[in-house]
């Protein structure tokens, strides 16, 4: 009995078996992307799997998804992740219906992509996922580009705009949170209850942006984000109320200087995003929770002898708070709700032989104020959480794009090991009732196919 923990691995084996006996055709993060453009997974992506970009993968999502190798392509893709999880401690109550409190075995997404570049100057990345965890659809990621290229004076200037669902979706640095480390998780693990709500808009924001990509090198972006109706948004597969509706627009910015460095490419930016929340579309208070959120990042990329690659990403993360709303909805406004602020710091390395078998490891540290109305369920009613992520991981045929199903056709493989440090303000019992950060620690394997 004491073995019954290893048949949740087993299981994801024999499932990543029957990904390989049973998914036909030809392979890429987004194969339709690797038939377009003529190159393996690894042209585009570290570790010959997605989403990490290299520098050509960047310059081709800059570019609006349009560079061809091909007259024609169908642009569509699938992917498919499933996952064995296991915590140090059972979660009580289990984390989702119909599953246990451990040994939890699932399949974590079911995405279908319309992907591809159409003419000179349009391109798409559309993505919409069936939640295994849930067990419902929703739409996911879109990235609708428009773009064109002109010369002032000697200097090359790609022009574009985006119109997408989520802040950073459309960038091209894995740095931001739409594209950061970790770049799989299981809805069914324990996490934080509190992060920058930049990362927090996804699937619930539209927005549209211009950039301009100045020789390759200077990145200058600034748009804005609505809030889509709640019958949209209930339509679509996304909870209208959570995080809540923008009021007005929420202007949006980025920067980014990128430029050979040595051996690699390196990459420093900067960041920021203005937005007025109305918390769970309530409006009774007359009043909005207001966020300023500013950051900045920095990346590195080398690509050593015999496609060895080693890549470092980092961002940090102000968020300034005024709460008013969310205190006034709770029955105490007043001056303790007008000035929170919450820190965020990422960072990530990681090291890929022969851009197939590769390990990570991650660095994440969040502070912020004291707040005993939005942190009440907190034993210190702070939002600090810290730990670190180490990934392994093997993909098979991204290399060369030669798998005996197809160029379409990729898998990787891994295990990842999450250790909290912190949880929710404390190291031990942070919730009051027992449960220490390292109860949280999070083992999980998990098969990620993609055609």
């Amino acid at each position: 009995m004491q073995f019954r923990w290893l048949r949740g691995p087993v299981a994801l084996c024999c499932t990543a078996v029957a990904l390989l006996a049973l998914t036909a055709g030809p392979a890429a993060a987004v194969p339709a992307f690797a038939v377009q453009t003529g190159e393996p997974c690894s042209g585009c992506h570290v570790g010959g799997f997605g989403p990490q970009l290299t520098p050509f993968g960047r310059q081709f999502k800059l570019q609006g998804y349009t560079l061809r190798a091909t007259s024609f392509n169908v642009p569509l893709s699938a992917m498919v992740i499933a996952s064995y999880m296991r915590t140090a401690k059972p979660q009580d109550p289990p984390p989702a219906p119909g599953f246990g409190g451990n040994d939890n075995f699932a399949l974590d997404q079911l995405s279908l992509f319309f992907a591809g570049g159409f003419g000179d100057h349009f391109g798409a990345f559309v993505q919409g996922t069936y939640d295994g965890v849930a067990k419902a659809w929703h739409w996911d990621n879109l990235d609708l580009r428009a773009t064109t290229s002109v010369k002032a004076g000697k200097t090359d200037v790609t022009l574009g705009t985006s119109l997408n669902n989520a802040p950073s979706v459309q960038d091209a640095w894995n740095t931001l949170p739409a594209w950061g480390f970790p770049y799989t998780t299981s809805a069914l693990a324990p996490t934080p209850s509190t992060s920058p709500l930049l990362g927090g808009l996804a699937q619930s924001t539209m927005g549209l942006t211009g950039y301009a990509w100045i020789n390759s090198e200077v990145y200058l972006e600034a748009g804005g984000y609505v809030s889509p109706s709640a019958s949209a948004l209930t339509h679509l597969g996304v909870d209208p109320t959570d995080p809540g509706s923008i009021s007005g627009v929420a202007p949006y910015a980025r920067f980014a200087f990128q430029h050979d460095l040595g051996k690699g490419t390196a990459q420093v930016g900067a960041f920021g995003m203005q937005t007025g929340i109305f918390p769970g579309r309530d409006h009774t208070t007359g009043l909005a929770d207001r966020y300023t959120d500013v950051g900045f990042d920095g990346s590195y990329y080398v690509k050593l002898a015999n496609d060895d690659t080693l890549t470092f990403n980092g961002r940090y993360m102000h968020e300034r708070q005024s709460l008013q709303a969310s205190c006034a909805l709770g029955g105490t406004p007043g001056s303790a709700c007008t000035d929170n602020t919450l820190n965020d710091l990422r960072l990530d390395g990681s090291y890929y032989w022969r851009n197939t078998v590769g390990a990570t490891l991650a660095y994440f540290d969040t502070t912020g104020s004291a707040n005993p109305i939005v942190y009440a369920a907190n034993r210190t009613l702070t939002p600090n959480s810290a730990g670190v992520t180490f990934q392994v991981d093997g993909t098979l045929f991204g290399r060369n794009g030669k798998s005996p199903l197809g160029p379409r056709f990729n898998t990787r493989i891994g295990a990842q090991y999450t250790a909290y440090t912190r949880f929710d303000g404390a190291r031990g019992n942070f919730d009051s009732a027992g449960r220490n950060a390292g109860d949280n620690n999070i083992f999980r394997l998990f098969v990620w196919a993609a055609y």
